[in-house]
C-alpha cells in the first residue's frame, strides 16, 4: 500500500510574549534543516502553515559559558536578534530542561542572561551605542535589530502599513531593513506600535522594538528613572536601563510569555 504521510515530521511548541507569537523547535540534536529558508516561510505562513511572528530554534551552547544557543528566524527568512522570542526560547528550554530559574545564552547578536522572575522572564539586551537623531521626531536606535522611533500625537491614529513603508522602503532604508515605531508618552508610560522588517506589517508587540522606545524617551527626557513601562497592542512591558555616569551600563526586558499549543508539523 502506497504511504500518502509526508516523511519529514516536525515537533514545534507555539509561544507568544504579548501577541508576539513564535514557532519553538527543539533543535538540540541539529536535525532541523535551518538552511531551508523556504520550509521556514512555510512554517511561518499564517495561512498554510502554523503561523507565526518568527522561528527559533533552540540549539546546543556555541561557547563553554553559554546553556544553549538561540537561532531566530524572521517569517520571510533572514535572521536577527529577537527579544520577545528570546524571551519565550528561555521559558521553553528550561521546559526541556528542568525549569532552571537562569541560564546564558547566545545569539546573532551575542551573549544574553536569562532570567525567571515571579511568572515572568527577564533577558538581558544589547547596550545601545549612539542614538541617531534622524528627524525633529525621529531617532534611530540598534538593540539587536535597528530600530526607527517616530514620535506621534496618537499611535492608534497611524494608517501602519503606509506609514512604516515611507521610512522601510525609503532610499536609506531599503536595502538593510529597519522597523519602524510609532510612539508618544501618555500618564507616565511610552505607547506604541510597530512595523517590523521580516514580517513586512504590524505585530501586536516588538521586544527590541520596545526596548528601543524605552531608550529614546529617557533620551529625550521624556519620561525619568530607570524603569520604563511600555504598552503595546498586545500588552505591557518594563525596560530596566542602569547608566554608568552617561553611558548604558545594563538594558534589561522584562514581561509575561504563555505557551500556547504543541504539535506536529508534516511536510
Amino acid at each position: 500500500m502506497r504511504d500518502i504521510w509526508p516523511r519529514m515530521v516536525i515537533p514545534f511548541s507555539k509561544w507568544h510574549g504579548t501577541g508576539n507569537d513564535f514557532i519553538l523547535i527543539d533543535d538540540r540534536l541539529w536535525d532541523f534543516p535551518a538552511q531551508d529558508l523556504a520550509l521556514i516561510q512555510r512554517l511561518c505562513d499564517r495561512h498554510f502553515g502554523i503561523g507565526s511572528d518568527g522561528l527559533i530554534l533552540i540549539q546546543p551552547p556555541h561557547s563553554a559559558e553559554s546553556d544553549y544557543h538561540m537561532e531566530f528566524f524572521n517569517p520571510d527568512g533572514s535572521r536577527s536578534f529577537c527579544g520577545n522570542g528570546s524571551r519565550c526560547a528561555f521559558a521553553f528550554w528550561r521546559s526541556l530542561v528542568g525549569d532552571p530559574i537562569r541560564a546564558s545564552f547566545t545569539a546573532i547578536d551575542g551573549s544574553h542572561e536569562a532570567q525567571w522572575v515571579v511568572g515572568q522572564v527577564r533577558i538581558s539586551m544589547k547596550v545601545p551605542g549612539t542614538v541617531e537623531g534622524v528627524s525633529e521626531c525621529a531617532d534611530l536606535i540598534h538593540t539587536g535589530s535597528p530600530h526607527l522611533l517616530v514620535w506621534v500625537d496618537d499611535p492608534e491614529k497611524v494608517e501602519i502599513i503606509p506609514d512604516a513603508r515611507h521610512y522601510r522602503y525609503n532610499e536609506r532604508f531599503s536595502k538593510e531593513g529597519v522597523n519602524v515605531n510609532f510612539l508618544r508618552v501618555e500618564d507616565g508610560r511610552v505607547e506604541m506600535r510597530t512595523y517590523e522588517r521580516g514580517v513586512e506589517g504590524e505585530t501586536l508587540s516588538c521586544g527590541t522594538g520596545v526596548t528601543a522606545a524605552a531608550i529614546d524617551a529617557l533620551h529625550r527626557g521624556f519620561v525619568q528613572g530607570s524603569t520604563v513601562v511600555v504598552r503595546t497592542r498586545g500588552g505591557d512591558l518594563r525596560v530596566e536601563v542602569l547608566m554608568d555616569g552617561d553611558r548604558y551600563a545594563s538594558v534589561d526586558l522584562i514581561g509575561p510569555v504563555r505557551r500556547v499549543f504543541d504539535g506536529s508539523y508534516r511536510e
